[in-house]
């Protein structure tokens, strides 16, 4: 079955904290959707009075202390089903936004498809110097709504309920754009707190399996890389939509979670993660924590030189011999 009517457009976005980007995203969704559906976990950094200013959004909050994805997919949602009729659901973070080529025949094929497609995007991710970026290919972002009922994982969790049963459309023009990458202060603070989350909910998980999840960053080793398409910025400029400044933030809510971690667990609980090159004591300092430099790198010499020779190989850690190599140093570290 299809639809005979055009449905209606619904951007689901969580946020906690995300005035730095928050404006701009707004903007380019309000390009192309017809209801912006925001759910705000406990931000402390004006991103309430961000939505404010835009007619489309729905504001709604996640009132969840811990992070729960499935919870606040299923709060955003929810939410979205109040709207009547056909639903297209588009699932973006913040630090995400369609590429501006609404014009594509794609776009077209997405608002007459059948209910319970899904829809695969490839996301570009954008390299901070705004001229080349990388790929990623087969991540569900969108979800014609057949009122599936949506249970996922605590963590990196499918955005929407999946029918095996279901169509599957991929886009090849329309892109997701990310911006994680622009900000590396950021990045770091963010991959540093899912590094002890996941230490913290998987204990049994190894070391060296955190390590590979989320420190691809490091290494760009056999990544494909290619320009940025220009017509892209000019799409944006000429709808004023600024893609290419980068905020800075000085206090990072991520740091404050990592830092309430240790004083939780231990220091020694995460000496074997990679999140020892940010400099927790002076952090500690600067959020007023008590004594900041029992902070301070617990690592010994075997595990500074482990470390490095994950960082090392990174590039590689697909490649059978370092697998195996994994497999021995998960046995230890």
């Amino acid at each position: 079955m299809e639809y005979t009517e055009k449905p209606v457009i619904i951007c689901l976005t969580p946020v906690k904290n995300e005035a730095w980007i928050l404006d701009r995203f707004l903007k380019a969704a309000s390009l192309w959707a017809d209801y912006i559906i925001v759910a705000d976990q406990y931000s402390t950094d004006g991103s309430k009075d961000i939505c404010k200013k835009y007619a489309k959004v729905i504001w709604i909050e996640n009132n969840s202390v811990a992070f729960n994805e499935p919870g606040r997919q299923k709060l955003l949602i929810d939410a979205a089903r109040k709207i009547e009729g056909p639903r297209l659901l588009i699932a973006l973070d913040a630090d995400e936004m369609l590429s501006p080529n609404f014009d594509s025949p794609e776009w077209g094929t997405m608002l007459y498809a059948s209910p319970g497609t899904i829809f695969v995007f490839e996301r570009a991710n954008l390299n901070p110097d705004l001229v080349t970026m990388w790929v990623e290919k087969d991540l569900v972002f969108g979800y014609m709504d057949d009122g599936a009922e949506h249970t996922g994982a605590i963590i990196h969790s499918m955005r929407f309920p999946i029918s095996k049963k279901g169509d599957v459309f991929h886009l090849h023009s329309i892109k997701v754009l990310h911006f994680q990458y622009l900000e590396t202060q950021r990045l770091r603070s963010k991959h540093a707190w899912y590094q002890c989350f996941e230490r913290v909910q998987f204990p049994e998980k190894s070391n060296v399996k955190i390590f590979r999840i989320y420190n691809h960053y490091l290494n760009s080793v056999g990544r494909a890389v290619c320009e940025i398409p220009k017509e892209w910025f000019t799409l944006f400029v000429e709808q004023q939509v600024d893609i290419t400044s980068v905020v800075v933030e000085q206090m990072l809510w991520w740091d404050t979670q990592v830092l309430d971690y240790m004083n939780q667990y231990g220091i020694r609980y995460f000496a074997r993660l990679n999140i020892w090159t940010i400099g927790w004591p002076s952090i500690a300092e600067k959020w007023d924590y008590d004594n900041p430099e029992k902070y301070k790198d617990p690592r010994n010499m075997f595990e500074k030189l482990f470390c490095n020779w994950l960082i090392k190989t990174q590039g590689q850690h697909q490649h059978g011999w370092v697998k195996m190599l994994d497999k021995i140093i998960s046995l230890f570290y």
